[in-house]
C-alpha cells in the first residue's frame, strides 16, 4: 500500500524534516490524499505536496507540488515518473492531452507526473509559481567590445530582477538540482523503494541531476530526445552540438546534389559571409537578417527533413538576390528568441568575459562553418551574462555505480544522449535516422522498448534503431 502523499524523511544529506499532521498519517499509515483533477476528462488524480522552496532549508518555507495520477489499468507494479521538459511544461494538462500514450505502460505501471515548481498558472501549471512577466525575449548579438559586453550585462540583470524581485527565494532554487529534489520526494510520498523516470527534452537535464545527487535510488531513468548535461568537458560538448547542427545542414546540401538545388551551398555560403557585414532587408517592415538569424531559421527548417528542404533551398536563394522575406516566421517572433531563462541560467555555463566569448565563437565558427554558435548553448547562454543567480548547477560527470539506463532520439539527439550513457556501463540508445524531438509520443518501435524497460528492466541491443 502507497503511504499519504508527504514527506516522511530529508532527502539524502539534506536535513531532518518537523513532523507535521500530514506526516504523522504517512507514519500511521493513513489513506493518501487523491482527489480528481481540475477539468479532468481522463480519471487523472490529484494530490499537493509540500516542499521547500530552499532544499538547504528544510524546516524553512514550503511550496506546493501538484501532482497527477494515472493508476495502473491492471495490478500496479509501481509508478513511472514522467516530466515533458521546457523547462515548465506542465505534467498534469500534457498528460491529459496524450492519455493514450501510456495506454499499454499503464496495464502495469501507475503513471505520475507532476507540475515543475516555479512555473504556474501562466504555464498551464498547478504548483506554486512565479509571478514573473514570462516573456520570449530575442536571442542578443555577441558583444563587439568591451562596452557593448557591459551593456548586455546591465540588460540580463534588469531583466532578471524584475522577475526576481517577485520571488528571490524561489527565484533561487529554479535549478534543474532542484527538480531533481523534487523528483525524489515525490519518489518518498509515492512510497517506492526506487524511481523509474521518463524525461523528455528538457526533463532529460533533470535526470542526469537526479542521478548525480541519488544514484542508488534509480530503478529505470529514460533520456528522450535531451542532451548532454554530464560532460567532463564542456568546451568540448559545446563543439558537440555545433558540429550536430552542421550535420543538419549537411544533410539537406547532400539531398540538395540530387534534386536541382545543387547551387544552394555555395549561395549559402556566400549569403552568410555577406549577412555578417550587412543584415538581409525582407518586406516585413524593420526586418532584416544577420548571419546568425539567418542560420538559425535555416536550422529549423534543415531539422525537419525533405518535407522541408524545398522551401530552405528556395529561401536561400532568394536570400542570395537581396531578399530574406522566406526566412520571416509566419507565426510568433520574427528574430530567433527564447524565454526568460530562470532555470536556464542556473544550468548551463555563461562567458565570464568578451575575451572568453570571443574565443568560443571562433572555435565553434571552425568547426561548424556553415551553422556557427546558432541554435547553441554558447548563444542561448548570453541572455545569461549579468544574471543576478549565479550557475548553481553546472554540468558535471555522472557518479559510478549507476543502473543500466536507456537513451532515445532522433538527428543529433541520439548522439547526445549517447554521450551521456557511455559513461553509464550496460546502457542502451534508441536512434531515429530521420527529423524529429523525441520519440515515446510518435514513435511505436520506440515506446515498445521503453515500456519493456520500465517494467522488466530489459534493454534493447546498445544501438537500436527505430
Amino acid at each position: 500500500m502507497l503511504k499519504p502523499l508527504t514527506i516522511t524523511m530529508a532527502l539524502l544529506g539534506l536535513g531532518t524534516l518537523p513532523t507535521t499532521s500530514a506526516s504523522a498519517a504517512a507514519t500511521a499509515g493513513g489513506p493518501q490524499q487523491w482527489q480528481t483533477c481540475p477539468n479532468d476528462k481522463i480519471g487523472m488524480e490529484c494530490s499537493d505536496l509540500q516542499v521547500p522552496a530552499d532544499w538547504r532549508k528544510p524546516d524553512g518555507r514550503k511550496i506546493t507540488l501538484k501532482l497527477g495520477r494515472l493508476k495502473a489499468t491492471g495490478k500496479s507494479e509501481g509508478s513511472v515518473l514522467i516530466a515533458y521538459g521546457g523547462p515548465g511544461g506542465p505534467g498534469i494538462g500534457l498528460t491529459q492531452s496524450v492519455p493514450d500514450w501510456w495506454a499499454k505502460l499503464r496495464e502495469r505501471m501507475d503513471i505520475v507526473t507532476w507540475d515543475t515548481r516555479g512555473y504556474g498558472e501562466q504555464f498551464g501549471g498547478l504548483s506554486t509559481g512565479l509571478q514573473c512577466a514570462w516573456t520570449r525575449v530575442p536571442i542578443p548579438d555577441s558583444p563587439r567590445d568591451d562596452a557593448d559586453f557591459g551593456r548586455l550585462s546591465d540588460t540580463n540583470r534588469g531583466y532578471a530582477e524584475a522577475c526576481r524581485l517577485k520571488d528571490p527565494e524561489l527565484f533561487a532554487n529554479m535549478s534543474s538540482a532542484d527538480q531533481a529534489r523534487d523528483m525524489e520526494a515525490i519518489r518518498k510520498a509515492l512510497g517506492d523503494d526506487k524511481l523509474n523516470y521518463y524525461g523528455a527534452s528538457y526533463a532529460g537535464f533533470y535526470g542526469q541531476a537526479y542521478a548525480r545527487l541519488f544514484p542508488d535510488r534509480i530503478r529505470t531513468m529514460v533520456l528522450d530526445g535531451t542532451w548532454s548535461h554530464s560532460a567532463t568537458d564542456w568546451e568540448q560538448e559545446l563543439e558537440e552540438m555545433a558540429k550536430s547542427n552542421e550535420q543538419f545542414l549537411r544533410r539537406f546540401f547532400t539531398w540538395c546534389a540530387s534534386n536541382d538545388c545543387a547551387d544552394v551551398p555555395a549561395l549559402w555560403r556566400t549569403l552568410i559571409a555577406r549577412a555578417d557585414r550587412t543584415p538581409i532587408p525582407t518586406k516585413t517592415a524593420n526586418v532584416a537578417y544577420k548571419t546568425r538569424d539567418l542560420q538559425s531559421f535555416a536550422l529549423g527548417l534543415a531539422r525537419q527533413g525533405t518535407a522541408a528542404w524545398p522551401k530552405l533551398a528556395q529561401a536561400i536563394r532568394k536570400a542570395a538576390d537581396g531578399d530574406a522575406s522566406d526566412f520571416v516566421p509566419q507565426r510568433g517572433a520574427r528574430y530567433p528568441d527564447q524565454a526568460t531563462g530562470v532555470t536556464e541560467c542556473a544550468d548551463w555555463p555563461r562567458f565570464a568575459n568578451r575575451k572568453e566569448m570571443t574565443a568560443t565563437i571562433k572555435r565553434l565558427q571552425r568547426v561548424a562553418p556553415n551553422t556557427g554558435t546558432a541554435n547553441t548553448l554558447a548563444s542561448a547562454t548570453l541572455g545569461c551574462i549579468g544574471w543576478p543567480q549565479p550557475v548553481t548547477n553546472p554540468p558535471a560527470p555522472l557518479p559510478k555505480g549507476l543502473p543500466p539506463m536507456l537513451g532515445a532520439g532522433a538527428w543529433g539527439e541520439s548522439d547526445a544522449v549517447t554521450r551521456v550513457l557511455s559513461q553509464v556501463p550496460g546502457s542502451a540508445t534508441i536512434h531515429h535516422n530521420g527529423p524529429g524531438h523525441t520519440l515515446y509520443g510518435t514513435n511505436p518501435c520506440a515506446r515498445d522498448h521503453i515500456n519493456h524497460y520500465f517494467t522488466d528492466r530489459t534493454l534493447p541491443p546498445t544501438k537500436t534503431e527505430c
